[in-house]
């Protein structure tokens, strides 16, 4: 007996017509692309605990906006 009541032969089958239906190259890009999905997640999920912006004293702008006027009309 294997896995919830199916056999490794009936396994067997399944991988065999899965490989036939999508083939090798499609299966391992497959592969590596949830491999990267689950990578990504993992790795959000540890930067969750890291504020996104760290506030550093002495690095920020003060900057003040200008308004600037045209002295020439435009002719048209």
């Amino acid at each position: 007996m294997g896995f919830g009541g199916i056999s490794i032969w009936q396994l067997a089958i399944i991988l065999l017509i899965v490989i036939l239906l999508f083939g090798t190259k499609r299966l391992k890009g497959i592969g590596s692309d949830v491999g990267e999905a689950i990578k990504g997640f993992r790795k959000s999920m540890n930067d969750d605990d890291k504020p996104a912006v760290e506030d550093k004293p002495g690095e920020t702008l003060d900057v003040q906006a200008e308004k600037k006027t045209e002295s020439t009309p435009h002719k048209d």
